[in-house]
Formats: C-alpha cells, structure tokens, sequence
C-alpha cells in the first residue's frame, strides 16, 4: 500500500515538531525503520523505550510528516527529518558528521551551515509526493535561516564495500566536490577496495540501484564526499552529501514557490561562486 490518492495526501501535515512528545514519536518512528526494518544494533536502553536518541536530539529542529487520520495509537508522524543549524549547537560540541567524515573544509568556509540526518520514512509512504513535501520543509527552512550549504550522511544498506562498490564507484567518478568543500572519510571503508574503471560502469544503471534519498539528494546536484565510513551498528555504508542551496531553489523549490510565500535567497556571494565554478 501507498499514501497516492489526493484525499490521502490532503491529510498529511508537514511542520516542525513543537514538544517534547512529538520528538519522542519521531524518534519512535526512528527506531521502528532503522532498527526493526534495516538492522541497526540498539542499546539495552533504546530497545526497552523502543526509541533512537543520542544528546543531537537535544539541540536538533525535527522536521515531521503527519498523517491526521491514522489512529493516535498507530503512531501519526510517518516521515521526519533531523536539522541542525550551527548556532544551536554548543561551542564544545562538533556535528554529528564529524564522527565519519573530516568536514573542516565546510567548517571553515563562510557558509551558513545546516546538517541534516535521520531522514526516514514508513514503508508505505515512501512515495513522490511524501519526498516532496520533506524537500517542500526543507527548502522553506532554508529560506527562514538563510542557509548557504546542507550537508550530511546517506547510507547505503549493508557493510560489504566490495558489494557496494559500483555504487561507491560511481558517486566517486561522477559527483565529486571541489576540493575546498571536500569531507573525507574517516576511516575510509573504501581504502584497498579495488573499484570498477569510469568507462566500464553504466551510470544510469548504477544510479537506479541507489537508494531513494541518495537518488534524490543527486537529482538536486549534490557532492559526494571523499570515501565511505562503514557503520556496523547502524548495518550500512556512509557517504557523506555536500548540496549548495542554490542548487535546491534552481532545481526543486521552484515547484512550490507559491506555497512557500517566502523569498528564497540564492544571490549570496557563496551561491554565486558556485554557479560560476558549476554552471549549470
């Protein structure tokens, strides 16, 4: 079953969580995919809560999907997104990226920087119009914080780089960054990993074996980091998304430019030395 008629997506709600209970059902929703669904090693204490949490949450804005008709019992947020914008984070503390991936090179750019993780969504609304009104919610947060550069990490499920590697192969060859918005793993599982030739991998091919948030993060025009960190607790392949927001409101958010009824800011001097190192 998926959410597609329009009565099912007229009832679906797109906001940021706006209590403590919420955030404990996005992070029930959170263990239910990641660790009932994908494998993911829980703690005692997150298996008897049945809840994913760590000290992130704390300083996070949770971006959620409701669905209104699903009974409360059944669990009414379907979909949710972690944001972090630098300045909700305490001076001591590094993002969440920063355990995999060396990300000075966005640290220490003039950036304004948001972080986003712990995307998920229940089986049944893994649909179009569910991914559109997350990227709908984002690119709105965008606009209200004037953010210059979104990165983070996306998986590939499993912990074997030698069956990932075409995908691997392919996200290194075809969509790097430049080199001063580069993070590189650490450790990087692909290190010794002998990788197929450019000319031997059919990127169409490879691109629809992908999973769908890497496949959407691309369509937009995002970077792939350096490497891929091996995630055995969470039983999958990190890479880490480096995605310009000029490129979200050129290639997304023009489609809900009535919706959103805010001025998305894409001729700050950092967008447009992208587009000019980038052209379209």
């Amino acid at each position: 079953m998926t959410i597609e008629t329009d009565e099912q997506q007229d009832r679906i709600t797109l906001r940021l969580a706006q209590n403590e209970d919420e955030v404990r059902a996005a992070q029930h929703l959170r263990y239910i995919v990641f660790y009932e669904e994908f494998g993911a090693k829980a703690s005692d204490e997150m298996s008897a809560q049945r809840l994913d949490f760590d000290e992130y949450d704390l300083y996070a804005d949770h971006l959620i999907i409701i669905d209104e008709a699903r009974k409360p019992e059944e669990g009414q947020i379907v979909g949710t997104y972690r944001l972090f914008r630098r300045e909700r984070l305490p001076a001591d503390k590094e993002f969440y990226t920063s355990h995999e991936f060396d990300i000075s090179p966005l640290v220490n750019s003039d950036a304004k920087l948001l972080e986003l993780g712990r995307s998920c969504v229940l089986p049944e609304y893994r649909t179009k119009h569910i991914m559109q009104r997350l990227w709908e919610g984002i690119a709105d947060y965008l606009a209200t914080h004037q953010i210059d550069l979104m990165f983070g990490c996306a998986s590939l499920q499993g912990t074997s780089p030698e069956a990932a590697s075409g995908q691997l192969a392919y996200l290194k060859y075809f969509h790097e960054p430049p080199e001063d918005l580069c993070p590189v793993a650490h450790p990087d599982c692909m290190a010794g990993l002998t990788l197929p030739d450019k000319e031997s991998i059919n990127a169409r091919r490879v691109f629809s074996s992908l999973p769908p948030l890497i496949k959407g993060y691309l369509r937009l025009g995002a970077y792939i980091g350096k490497g891929a960190y091996l995630d055995s607790d969470f039983n999958c392949i990190d890479v880490c998304i480096v995605l310009p927001t000029g490129k979200v409101t050129s290639k997304y958010v023009k489609h809900f430019e009535r919706k959103l009824q805010k001025e998305i800011i894409i001729d700050s001097s950092f967008n447009q030395s992208f587009s000019k190192e980038n052209p379209e």
